[in-house]
């Protein structure tokens, strides 16, 4: 495998509105400031030499690519696997309303977060099933550089999985609206070289 990079980037903000609720795959769009952290990431990997971006098919994360994409027109192949972890009746709900009404299933997914299923919705494992094998083939078949426009959840999943840590600790993994991570592709290996970074804080080819 020749040398690359995976510039894996959580979507751009979704609407305000949804601060302190559960959004798994409620299918949101940018808002402005979305937008505009979609368009500050097209400057910065202007001079970086992109063969491909990849994204889910909800709103937030395809708009993302679009804005990056730019008028460089790059390919956009678009999975629904990997989609944000679906919260089945979660969706949508305040996580102050879920503890209180879903009491019983609230203190289960504290005992067990990386297995524990809410109702009707994914786990973290069960998250993992679907986008680690998805992230490997990207790797796996990247002919240069790419980028992967995931979800808070999705790039957890392959931050722990890069850093060999438990699932259940994923939440102490900071993915922020609009940051970058870098991945290293060399001699058929991975390895993480910047976490949660923003555009303003210095080119790209310091990573390099």
């Amino acid at each position: 495998m020749s040398e690359a990079k995976i510039y894996l980037l959580r979507h751009g903000e979704i609407d305000t509105s949804y601060v302190g609720r559960f959004v798994g795959q409620t299918d949101l769009s940018l808002s402005v400031a979305g937008e505009f952290q979609a368009r500050l990431w097209e400057r910065e990997l202007s001079a970086v030499p992109l063969k491909k971006i990849y994204c889910s098919d909800l709103m937030r994360s395809k708009d993302t690519a679009g804005i990056i994409s730019g008028s460089r027109k790059l390919d956009i192949q678009i999975s629904p696997q990997l989609r944000e972890i679906n919260l089945g009746e979660w969706e949508g709900l305040q996580i102050g309303y879920v503890k209180i009404h879903f009491a019983e299933e609230w203190r289960m997914r504290g005992m067990d977060m990386e297995k524990y299923r809410p109702p009707r919705g994914e786990s973290f494992s069960d998250l993992a099933s679907r986008v680690l094998p998805v992230f490997n083939c990207i790797a796996n078949n990247a002919k240069g550089n790419v980028l992967v426009i995931g979800h808070a959840g999705v790039n957890r999943i392959i931050l722990c999985h890069l850093l060999g840590m438990p699932f259940a600790n994923l939440l102490t993994i900071c993915q922020d609206y609009g940051r970058m991570n870098i991945i290293e592709l060399k001699d058929g290996s991975l390895r993480l070289k910047a976490m949660n970074i923003l555009p303003a804080e210095g080119n790209l080819s310091s990573f390099s």
